[in-house]
C-alpha cells in the first residue's frame, strides 16, 4: 500500500470512532465507505482531480439545495477541479415524496427504503447502476425528510475529509486526486430527536467579533452558525440572547434563513413563547409579572407564535423572572400552571391546531425544578427539559420506566455566568465527563432534546463535536468510543499523521483546566508549601507546552491557523495563566519571608501578564488574516467574586526593600514563615523511607550581595548537602537519611545553619522508620497516608448483570471508575456484593480516615443522595452519603459549591485498621457515582489542592 493510501486508511480507522462515520476500521469495502483507493466496484467521486456532479430536483426543499451546494463546494475544494457536465456518474439526492426523480429511481430499481421511509431525519446512501437515462452510475442519497436528505449530503462532506470546522476553525479540506465510494446499502438516523447548541454569554468575545465581522448577529452571522450545526448533523438552536439581542426582531431574515437551512429554532429556558428576553424591553409594557400584567403578556406571547408563520420550532413554556431570575420567592405552582395553560391556549388559537401538535418544552432549570419536585405537572405531550447545575452535573433524570409522549431532554453547560464563578474564556470541559453525564441521561430515557450552552462557540470546538456526535447515536458512543474520540477528532482536523499525539495534548490540557477552571485559579490555588504541588503542576504544563511547540514545527503551514486555534493557543495561554498565578504566589510568600527574590517574582508576574496579552494578539490578529478579532477578549485574570472584572487585572504584588549586604534567611517545607525568628526554631514535616525521603530546607538571601553559609547535621545518620557555599538567591539543601543505621520508631536530628553574616538557624528534622511488615503486599503508607487511584484496584466484583468500567482521563489525577449500567436498584453492601478491593500496608493499628474522591455527581434520581460503602478487612461496611445540592440556602449547598470549584467531592468515613496488611473494600450501593481516588489517612496533615501523590505499591 502506498504512503498516501496508508495515511487515508489510518484516518478512516480513526474516523470510525465517530458515530457519524459508520465505517469499519480501514475497511474501504464497507457500504458507502469513501477511500482514496478503488476497491472492487467502487464508484469514483473524484477521478484525476475531477469531481462528480451533485444533482437535486428543483422542487426539493431549500435545505436540500443548500446542502447539495455545500457538497459541491467541498468536492471542488478537495479535488481542486470542477465537474464534467458530460460525466455519466453523479450523486443524486432527494427527499422521498418531494423529489420526483428520487421517487422514480426508488420505484424503478426496487431500492429498499426500510428504516428510512417515515423515520425522523433518516437517510440512505447506495450506489445504483443506470439510475436514469444519461447516468451510468450514481451514488443515490435518499432522505426521509428535508433534513434526512441534507444530512446524507453533509455526511458525504465529512467522509471526503471536510471537517465541520472548515470555516469556524479554518481547517482546510484535504486535497485528493482520487476518491471512491464503495457500493452497498448504508442507512442511518439519529437516536435523539433535537440536538443542538445555545449561544450565550456572548459578550465581549462573540459580540465584539460579530459586530466587527458581520455588523451584528444578523443573518450573515447565523448562516455560518446554521452550517456548523448541520455539518454536525444537528438540527436545533437557541440563538444568542444577551441584551440587546433578539433573533427574530434583530433581522427578519434570521428566521427565514433558519427555515431554508432546516434548522429548528427555539428559545432558551427563560424565554417563553418564541420571544427573546430583550424583546420585552423593546415591545412590552408594564411589569414582567403575570399576576399583575397577564393580559399584556398574553398579547406579547401571541405575537411570538404568530411571527413563526408556521415555521418549524420548539416552543418554551412557563416563565421565570425578568433577567433569568426566580419568578417569585417560594414555589408559585398555581400561578405557573395557569401560565402554561394560557400559553397552550394561545398556541392552539394561533396555529389552528391542537396544542399538542406543536412541539413544546418545559425547562426545569434552577428553582423551576423545585416546582416539579413538589408535584407540578404539565401535559404529557410537553417535553420535560431537565438541566445540569451549570457546571456539567445533571440535577435530575427520569425513571427509565417512565415514558411520556413529549419525552425528556437535558440542558447542559460548557459555559456559564454565575456562582461560584463565571467560566467563559477557554475550554474547561473534559469530553469524558460530558460523555459520562449524557450517557446517564440516555440510559434514563432522555431522547427528545440534547442542548448545550456553548457560550461564544469558540473555543469549545472539541466538546461541541463530541456532544453532537454522541447525540446522533448514543448507543454507539461506548467507553471505547470516548477513549478514542480526541485522536479521531484530531484526525478530522489535521489528518492522521499526528492525530494520536494531538489527541493526547487535547486530553491533557482539558484535564488540567478542568481541575480548577482558569477563572478560579489564583495565587492560593496550587500549594508552594505542601507536596511540591505548584512544582508538579508547573512541570505538567511545561512538558505539555514543550510537546505542543515541538509538534507545531511538524504541522503543515496550511493548517497553521487551525493549529493555533484548536491546540496551540489553548495550551500556551492556559499554561501561562497558571505560571502567572504561581509567580504571584511566590512573590507574596517570598516577600513575607523577606527574600530579595520577591521583587524578581513580581517582575516575572508582570511579564507573564503581558505574555497573556501577546498570546491573545496572536489569536486575534496573527492568524487567519485577523479573522478572529475580539474572540479571546473575555477577561480571565483578576476575579474577586463570581462576576468577571471589566478587564484582565494584574494580581496584587508585594515589593521588598532589599539591603545592599547579604543577609541569611531560612525557609522550610510546610511552613510559610521565614527564619531566624526570636526564640523559635523551624521544624520540617517528618521524613520516612516511603513517601518523604527528603524535605525542603532552603537557604535564601535577604540582600543584594551573596551571603555565605554552612550547614551541619547533629547526627551521623543524616547527611546534608551542600555543607557550605554562597547564596546569591536561594539554595535548597538535600537531606539524606541512612536508614540502615536507624531502629524502628521516632528519631530527631537538627541541621545547624550559620550564615556569614552570623545568622544562626537550627532546623529540627523528625524522622520515622516504620515497621517492616515482611510479606505484606499492597499500597504502602508513607507520610501518614495511603493514596490510591481508583483504577488501581486489585479485585473488582461486578454488580449483577453489570460491570465496573474505567473511564480514562476522567479525573484530576488519572481516571474514573464507575459501575454500569447505572439504572439498576440500590444494592446492599456486604457479602459477595459488588465492590472494588485495594490492599494496603499500614504502619500501625489505628483509627483511620478514609477519603473517597468522587466526581461531583448529583442525586439525579432524587433519592436522598448517592451512597457507597467502605469497609476495612472484615469490618461492617459503613454507608457514606454523597449529598450535593446547588440550591442556595440548602444545607448541602456549601458542599456543592466546594465540589464544583474543585471538580471533585471528598467524602469521609472512619475505620479501625490493623498493623501491616489490610484490605479496603469500596462497595457499590447507588449506581451513578464515579470514583477517582482513595486516601487512607493515618496522620492528618495539610496538603495541596490535588491531594498527596499516589503511594508506592509493594
Amino acid at each position: 500500500m502506498g504512503r498516501k493510501r496508508l495515511l487515508l486508511a489510518c484516518v478512516l480507522a480513526l474516523l470510525a470512532a465517530l458515530p457519524c462515520a459508520a465505517l469499519a476500521r480501514s475497511d474501504c469495502a464497507a457500504p458507502a465507505a469513501v477511500c482514496e483507493a478503488r476497491t472492487g466496484e467502487a464508484m469514483p467521486l473524484v477521478e484525476t482531480g475531477v469531481p462528480v456532479r451533485v444533482l437535486v430536483d428543483d422542487a426539493d426543499f431549500p435545505a436540500v439545495h443548500r446542502a447539495a451546494e455545500a457538497l459541491r463546494e467541498d468536492l471542488a475544494a478537495v479535488s481542486g477541479g470542477t465537474p464534467d457536465p458530460a460525466s455519466r456518474t453523479a450523486i443524486i439526492a432527494g427527499t422521498l415524496g418531494r423529489s420526483a426523480r428520487i421517487d422514480r429511481i426508488v420505484a424503478a430499481h426496487g431500492i429498499d427504503t426500510t428504516g428510512v421511509a417515515g423515520a425522523w431525519e433518516a437517510y440512505l446512501l447506495q450506489v445504483v447502476e443506470r439510475p436514469e437515462p444519461g447516468i451510468d452510475r450514481a451514488l443515490v442519497v435518499v432522505g426521509a425528510d428535508r433534513r434526512g436528505t441534507a444530512f446524507g449530503l453533509y455526511e458525504l462532506s465529512r467522509r471526503i475529509g471536510v471537517s465541520p470546522w472548515t470555516w469556524w476553525a479554518d481547517v482546510p479540506p484535504p486535497r485528493r486526486q482520487q476518491l471512491y465510494v464503495a457500493p452497498g446499502r448504508f442507512t442511518d438516523a439519529p437516536k435523539v430527536r433535537y440536538r443542538g447548541i445555545f449561544i450565550n454569554d456572548e459578550e465581549p468575545a462573540l459580540g465584539g467579533w460579530t459586530r466587527a465581522t458581520f455588523g451584528g448577529t444578523n443573518h450573515r452571522f447565523y448562516e455560518r452558525v446554521f452550517q456548523l450545526i448541520l455539518r454536525h448533523k444537528a438540527n436545533y438552536l437557541w440563538p444568542a440572547m444577551w441584551q440587546p439581542r433578539a433573533f427574530y426582531a434583530d433581522d427578519p431574515r434570521n428566521g427565514e434563513l433558519a427555515d431554508e437551512y432546516g434548522v429548528v429554532i427555539a428559545t432558551s429556558h427563560h424565554e417563553p413563547m418564541m420571544r427573546a428576553h430583550d424583546e420585552w424591553s423593546r415591545f412590552g409594557k408594564g411589569p414582567w409579572d403575570y399576576a399583575r400584567n397577564d393580559k399584556v403578556l398574553r398579547e406579547f406571547w401571541r405575537g411570538g407564535i404568530e411571527r413563526l408563520q408556521g415555521r418549524e420550532a420548539v416552543v418554551t413554556l412557563g416563565m421565570r423572572g425578568d433577567g433569568d431570575e426566580a419568578m417569585t420567592e417560594g414555589t408559585a405552582i398555581a400561578l405557573l400552571e395557569r401560565i402554561v395553560a394560557d400559553q397552550r391556549r394561545i398556541i392552539a388559537e394561533v396555529t389552528g391546531r391542537p396544542a399538542e401538535e406543536t412541539p413544546q418544552v418545559w425547562a426545569l432549570y434552577k428553582e423551576v425544578q423545585d416546582y416539579y419536585d413538589k408535584g407540578m405537572r404539565v401535559p404529557d405531550d410537553v417535553t420535560l427539559l431537565f438541566a445540569d447545575d451549570n457546571w456539567g452535573n445533571i440535577r435530575r433524570l427520569p425513571d427509565p420506566a417512565d415514558r411520556r409522549p413529549g419525552g425528556y431532554g437535558v440542558y447542559y453547560h460548557f459555559d456559564y455566568v454565575g456562582g461560584p464563578r463565571n467560566y467563559k474564556w477557554i475550554n474547561t470541559t473534559q469530553v469524558e465527563r460530558a460523555w459520562e453525564q449524557m450517557r446517564l441521561a440516555w440510559a434514563h430515557g432522555v431522547d427528545r432534546v440534547w442542548i448545550v450552552n456553548v457560550g461564544d462557540i469558540k473555543p469549545m470546538e472539541l466538546p461541541i463535536s463530541a456532544f453532537l456526535d454522541q447525540a446522533w447515536d448514543p448507543d454507539r458512543a461506548d467507553p471505547d468510543w470516548i477513549a478514542r474520540y480526541p485522536a479521531a477528532w484530531a484526525a478530522e482536523q489535521f489528518g492522521p499523521a499526528h492525530a494520536p499525539e494531538i489527541g493526547e495534548i487535547l486530553t491533557a490540557y482539558t484535564r488540567y483546566n478542568a481541575r480548577r477552571k482558569p477563572e478560579l485559579v489564583d495565587a492560593d490555588t496550587w500549594s508552594l508549601l505542601h507536596d511540591r504541588e505548584a512544582e508538579r503542576v508547573l512541570a505538567e504544563w511545561d512538558a505539555l507546552e514543550q510537546r505542543t511547540l515541538a509538534l507545531a514545527g511538524r504541522i503543515p503551514a496550511s493548517h497553521r491557523d487551525a493549529w493555533v486555534q484548536l491546540v496551540e493557543y489553548p495550551v500556551l495561554a492556559s499554561a501561562n495563566l497558571n505560571r502567572l498565578h504561581i509567580a504571584a504566589a511566590r512573590n507574596r510568600l517570598y516577600a513575607a519571608q523577606g527574600r530579595a527574590s520577591a521583587n524578581r517574582w513580581a517582575d516575572e508576574t508582570r511579564r507573564l501578564f503581558e505574555r497573556d496579552a501577546e498570546l491573545q494578539r496572536l489569536y486575534e490578529h496573527g492568524i487567519a488574516g485577523g479573522k478572529w478579532i475580539h474572540m479571546m477578549s473575555q477577561a480571565r485574570i483578576g476575579y474577586t467574586h463570581w462576576q468577571q472584572p471589566e478587564r484582565n487585572v494584574l494580581p496584587p504584588l508585594a515589593q521588598v526593600d532589599v539591603p545592599e549586604r547579604g543577609v541569611t534567611g531560612v525557609a522550610v517545607e510546610g511552613d510559610a514563615r521565614g527564619w531566624p525568628r526570636p526564640a523559635q526554631s523551624p521544624r520540617v514535616p517528618p521524613l520516612d523511607p516511603v513517601a518523604a525521603t527528603t524535605r525542603a530546607i532552603v537557604v535564601y538571601n535577604r540582600g543584594r550581595q551573596p551571603v555565605g553559609f554552612t550547614a551541619r547535621s547533629t547526627v551521623p545518620w543524616l547527611k546534608v548537602a551542600p555543607e557550605s557555599g554562597e547564596v546569591p538567591d536561594a539554595l535548597e539543601l538535600d537531606l539524606a537519611v541512612d536508614w540502615s543505621k536507624l531502629s524502628e520508631g521516632e528519631h530527631e536530628a537538627v541541621v545547624a545553619i550559620r550564615g556569614s553574616d552570623r545568622t544562626e538557624v537550627y532546623v529540627r528534622v523528625p524522622v520515622r522508620k516504620p515497621p517492616a511488615h515482611p510479606g505484606a503486599r499492597g499500597f504502602v503508607e508513607g507520610d501518614g497516608v495511603v493514596a490510591i487511584e481508583a483504577a488501581r484496584h486489585a479485585r473488582a466484583v461486578p454488580p449483577p448483570g453489570g460491570e465496573w468500567q474505567e473511564i480514562p482521563n476522567l479525573g484530576r489525577t488519572l481516571s474514573g471508575v464507575t459501575a454500569w449500567p447505572a439504572t439498576g436498584p440500590a444494592l446492599e453492601p456486604g457479602g459477595d456484593g459488588a465492590r472494588l478491593e485495594y490492599p494496603l500496608v499500614l504502619d500501625a493499628a489505628a483509627e483511620v480516615e478514609v477519603r473517597v474522591v468522587v466526581s461531583p455527581t448529583l442525586d439525579f434520581r432524587n433519592r436522598g443522595g448517592l451512597r457507597y460503602a467502605v469497609s476495612l478487612n472484615d469490618g461492617e461496611p459503613q454507608l457514606v452519603n454523597v449529598r450535593l445540592d446547588p440550591t442556595p440556602g440548602d444545607r448541602d449547598f456549601q458542599a456543592w459549591e466546594r465540589a464544583v470549584i474543585d471538580s471533585v467531592h471528598v467524602a469521609r468515613s472512619r475505620h479501625a485498621a490493623t498493623a501491616g496488611a489490610n484490605t479496603l473494600k469500596l462497595w457499590l450501593v447507588d449506581p451513578g457515582l464515579v470514583f477517582q481516588r482513595i486516601e487512607v489517612v493515618t496522620t492528618p496533615r495539610e496538603c495541596g489542592t490535588l491531594g498527596p501523590v499516589e503511594s508506592r505499591r509493594r
